[in-house]
């Protein structure tokens, strides 16, 4: 090959390369600019911008000890510490100052009083307050052998034995006609509705705990928007591997991994009650989870009625939909972090909006081959009724 020919063969490739560095270059350049010269507005700021971030209150037997982290965009430092109004010693690790993004932890050898309320306020040096709160005083558990035993038979009552209990009913169902089971399948629609709103809801209220600088609600949202998109081109995928097999049997599948994700965070809201010390509202949380959970298993069992599922099929489903809900109680009871629990709460209410997509376009595809009407009063009955069974069992926990 002649040195010409080479040439014109490089010189496209080298343009590419360098039409794609040179805005790059360009940019940083910018930045520099702006970093090092600055914009010609130089100003005192009215008041210190700070902000300090309490993630965790443990409750140990000589006291408090808080984990947290600087947020804010300056160096700050932790001059006196306030427990119930009254100033307390406390000690901190690595120290009083926080570099911008550094976490640290701060003991305070405080007495406290078993099932009291305390109030904790951490003041800076530029008298800017924080607070934290332990709404009833008792020991923050730590991690056993027997506390994880523990934690993971309760996820089994709240997710496992619930949504295995709900499949018992696909016998009785399956003697249901096409009209029936086309209810059915909108009941599933309505339960999944409310259950991505409930699942929003949760996520938007914990990320309203969490540091502002995390964006908390931003990623609720693109959580659920990405785990939408990914279930979604999954199963486009899977739907050209496997044509000619069941869609009854993949659709249950992606349903439970939704409810799953769903119950993940109802593990996180147990274990973080029992933490916090709260144990009577652990214990009507795991009640009225379990009756809520009942109604999810009908849900995953709808796709399934035209198919014969082996079954193993049935447990792996309530394997599948209710162990995260273990998982979560052990992240809750041991290390709750606002971040990745509204991560987890975006990727489930994502999930189960690609699962009612995946329904809602499984039951206008039967009633077209079915000649029936896919919009039937039969059908929105099913689905008001299906909002309404979700929102009762939901009321038993709130109550």
């Amino acid at each position: 090959m002649s040195q010409l020919q080479m040439e014109t063969k490089t010189n496209p490739r080298s343009r590419l390369v360098l039409t794609a560095l040179l805005p790059l270059g360009l940019l940083i350049g910018v930045l520099l600019l702006f970093f090092t010269a600055g914009i010609g507005i130089e100003q005192e700021a009215a008041a210190p911008i700070e902000n300090l971030a309490i993630n965790r209150v443990e409750v140990t037997d000589n006291g408090f000890v808080l984990d947290v982290k600087n947020v804010g965009p300056e160096e700050m430092t932790i001059a006196m510490v306030t427990v119930d109004d009254s100033i307390w010693n406390a000690e901190f690790e690595p120290s009083s100052t926080l570099a911008r993004f550094e976490s640290g932890k701060v003991y305070i050898p405080y007495p406290w009083v078993y099932g009291e309320p305390h109030a904790i306020k951490l003041m800076t040096a530029n008298a800017i307050a924080f607070e934290a709160e332990v709404p009833v005083a008792q020991k923050t558990p730590t991690p056993t052998t027997d506390l994880f035993i523990q934690y993971a038979v309760i996820g089994l009552y709240v997710g496992v034995v619930p949504v295995g209990l709900g499949l018992m009913w696909y016998p009785f169902m399956r003697n249901f006609n096409r009209k029936g089971i086309h209810a059915m399948l909108a009941l599933t629609i309505g339960l999944l509705i409310f259950l991505v709103v409930d699942t929003f809801e949760e996520g938007l209220e914990i990320a309203g705990g969490a540091a502002g600088i995390y964006q908390g609600v931003s990623i609720v949202f693109l959580g659920a928007l990405l785990s939408f998109l990914a279930l979604v081109a999954f199963d486009q995928y899977s739907e050209r591997k496997q044509r000619g097999r069941s869609n009854g049997i993949r659709t249950s599948y992606l349903l439970a991994s939704g409810i799953g994700l769903h119950n993940l965070g109802e593990g996180l809201a147990i274990g973080s009650a029992f933490a916090l010390g709260e144990g009577s509202l652990g214990t009507f949380l795991v009640i009225g989870f379990t009756l809520h959970n009942i109604t999810e298993g009908i849900g995953i069992a709808a796709p399934l009625l035209g198919e014969k599922p082996k079954a193993g099929t049935f447990v792996s489903l309530a394997a599948i939909a209710g162990a995260p809900a273990i998982l979560g109680t052990w992240i809750g009871g041991f290390a709750f972090s606002p971040v990745l629990s509204t991560l987890f709460l975006g990727i489930g209410a994502g999930a189960i909006i690609q699962v009612v997509y995946v329904i809602a376009k499984h039951l206008f595809k039967e009633s077209q081959a079915n000649r029936l009407p896919a919009v039937s009063w039969l059908n929105l009955g099913s689905m008001f009724a299906g909002i309404v069974i979700m929102y009762a069992t939901a009321f038993l926990v709130k109550f």
